[in-house]
């Protein structure tokens, strides 16, 4: 895709009618991707928030991610980017704006799971200042691998 360094991402609460293509980048990134209806039952779960970003003038979906806020914390449960839109900072821009919206809504720390094997995802997180706290053996049913927790404290 020429151009992509200038792409113009705007960044927008899930919408139902968006699930279709948030289920195709699901589908992408994760060797046991959510059942669609998972998403529908987030949208009508009070204390889930979940953000689309959209590229382009098209606004076709490029990632999203999601959270619930209990209490006083945030549990960071998606993030995926469309391959085609890999590595322009998109997940970093999800990333902080999940951040900024939790703290918004009150949360004072954050909290996700995510595979030992996906380097990438771990160097972003940590640019963003979430810490190894502990590990999940076993936590991944697909593969048996484990996940890395990850805290950020004081949003």
């Amino acid at each position: 895709m020429a151009g992509k360094t200038k792409l113009k991402i705007c960044l927008a609460a899930m919408q139902a009618e968006q699930i279709e293509a948030v289920h195709a980048i699901e589908k992408l990134s994760f060797s046991t991707p959510w059942p669609k209806i998972s998403f529908f039952n987030e949208l009508q779960n009070d204390l889930a928030f979940y953000l689309v970003a959209l590229a382009g003038r098209a606004k076709k979906a490029a990632g999203y991610a999601g959270m619930w806020l209990i209490l006083d914390e945030a549990h960071l449960t998606n993030l995926a980017v469309h391959p085609d839109y890999r590595r322009l900072g998109i997940g970093r821009t999800l990333m902080e704006e999940m951040i900024f919206r939790a703290a918004f809504l009150g949360a004072v720390r954050m909290t996700l799971e995510v595979r030992v094997s996906n380097r990438p995802a771990i160097a972003l997180y940590e640019s963003l200042g979430f810490r190894r706290e502990g590990r999940r053996k076993g936590y991944y049913e697909d593969t048996g691998e484990d996940a890395l927790i990850m805290w950020k404290e004081f949003l």
